[in-house]
């Protein structure tokens, strides 16, 4: 997935919480680290997302932070081609059926105009719902790739995504408390996106 260089970010040793930042300072903190002896596999979770960071560690703590940069450099990249460069505006290729094309060449201000407005109001009226979409599939995420095989793991699945709030305290307390305290917090923003039914 890309990535920028501060994206938010922890990094677990097992279950011990080693370093967490932005990812240039994740990076510098697990490099050292591992070159301390830290055993175990050690994994990078972007923050909001929980989406696995993949960082090469070979060579120097400089070697590793020189090679985020490139890849950071090739994603910012803007597009040559069509489209208002200045405003960010690129040209992709958008495919309807004829009658779409017909609705749009009817409606003031161009196709473009419009397409921008139908997605501008989507977004707006889907934004709640996608936020909590989002801290919901982190939080599966992080659980499944680290408290899988934590006893109560199941039980408090359940407890997430039934919202008892309690019960999941409850069972997450005996679990190991960097992985503990990290979920929680994925946990929180997650029934804070939740819109009141």
């Amino acid at each position: 997935m890309p990535t920028h260089t501060d994206t938010p970010c922890s990094a677990f040793a097992q279950q011990r919480l080693i370093a967490n930042g932005t990812l240039t300072q994740v990076a510098a903190a697990t490099k050292q680290a591992i070159d301390a002896g830290t055993t175990g596999p050690v994994l990078i979770f972007d923050d909001y997302s929980s989406q696995q960071i993949e960082l090469d560690f070979r060579g120097s703590a400089d070697d590793v932070l020189a090679r985020l940069a490139p890849a950071e450099a090739a994603a910012e990249r803007p597009a040559r081609g069509p489209g208002r460069p200045k405003l960010g505006v690129t040209s992709r290729e958008v495919t309807l059926l004829p009658r779409h094309w017909e609705w749009l060449a009817q409606q003031p201000g161009g196709a473009s105009a419009v397409l921008r407005r139908l997605v501008e109001n989507a977004r707006r009226r889907g934004a709640p719902k996608a936020r909590m979409q989002q801290a919901m599939e982190a939080v599966e995420r992080f659980m499944q790739a680290m408290t899988g095989d934590f006893r109560g793991h199941e039980e408090a699945s359940r407890a997430f995504y039934r919202g008892e709030r309690e019960r999941f305290a409850t069972l997450t307390e005996p679990w190991p408390v960097d992985v503990r305290d990290h979920l929680r917090r994925l946990v929180a923003r997650a029934w804070s996106d939740q819109s009141p039914e």
